[in-house]
């Protein structure tokens, strides 16, 4: 097989027959920096969890680009075109990558509580009444979707006039894709209400086939796309992260975080993130494969 990339996660190979090869590595990131530790077990927990969803999309009628899966870390999937000159994708264009992520948000929690603190998005945008004091953890009246780029170095928030016009995607496409993640998220969260989860928060990538149908592709409803609480915790009034965010906050709390948005904002050289502490990899490690149970219901 011919090697194509890297990912922040994950390795891309040419398998030929018009398929591509997922390689599923131990590496975590955050803040779109690889940190330089790595997590035992984490790439077979993500890998396993993306084909058992992709499974259950198949159940259901939703078209993705998932084959097989090839060993514990890794999978078979449908290969697109992924076109970077955007001026080239028009309403014709059929095979290839929607250069887009879309996230869709149904609780206040991370980046979105952030936002609206620093009163980038007020109470009203997201389905409240007009005045009232958004807190952490709220569920959110409606779901909140909304997009970013794939394709450049950094994600860059659009609205939905710059996502449908970048990828080219025609009104009723775009709803259609909207559609398709809400009935995904259902899915999620019938599926793991059993396990005591609830499905905070995710993230969706997709592509058109040779026809020009819609297909999930990439990878979602795992550990690392999405953010899950304890169920039975949130119902007593407690938030319990089962997700990266504990590391995400590591990075929050050693100054790293604010040291690297400064050297974006003024275009500096991006500084190196350092390694996790011993306890945390074994913390994160434990965290993967806990959720794996929780999430697909089976033993690792």
């Amino acid at each position: 097989m011919e090697f194509i990339k890297s990912g922040k996660v994950k390795q891309i190979y040419d398998a030929g027959e018009k398929e591509l090869e997922f390689f599923f590595t131990d590496n975590v990131s955050v803040y779109d920096c690889i940190i330089p530790s790595k997590i035992p077990h984490k790439g077979e927990t993500l890998c396993r969890e993306s084909a058992f969803w992709f499974e259950k999309l198949n159940k259901i009628g939703i078209k993705s680009h998932f084959i097989r899966l090839a060993a514990p870390d890794k999978m078979r999937v449908k290969k697109v075109d992924v076109i970077y000159d955007y001026d080239k994708i028009t309403s014709k264009t059929v095979n290839y990558l929607i250069p887009l992520e879309v996230i869709a948000r149904y609780y206040v929690a991370g980046s979105l509580f952030r936002r609206v603190q620093a009163g980038k998005i007020s109470a009203a945008q997201l389905g409240f009444e007009e005045g009232y004091t958004v807190k952490y953890g709220d569920k959110l009246p409606r779901p909140f979707i909304e997009c970013t780029t794939k394709l450049e170095e950094y994600d860059k928030e659009l609205t939905d006039e710059e996502a449908v016009k970048m990828a080219s995607l025609s009104p009723e496409e775009f709803d259609n894709l909207k559609k398709t993640i809400l009935k995904t998220d259902e899915l999620i969260s019938q599926t793991i209400e059993k396990n005591n989860l609830i499905h905070v928060d995710g993230k969706k990538e997709f592509a058109f086939d040779e026809n020009r149908n819609l297909m999930i592709i990439d990878t979602f409803g795992t550990t690392d796309e999405d953010r899950f609480w304890d169920k039975a915790e949130y119902e007593k009034g407690n938030i319990v992260e089962l997700s990266k965010e504990f590391v995400r906050e590591y990075y929050t709390k050693t100054g790293f975080k604010d040291e690297l948005d400064k050297a974006r904002q003024e275009g500096k050289e991006i500084p190196k993130i350092p390694p996790l502490p011993d306890e945390l990899i074994d913390k994160t490690s434990k965290l993967y494969t806990d959720m794996f149970e929780k999430l697909t219901g089976e033993a690792f």
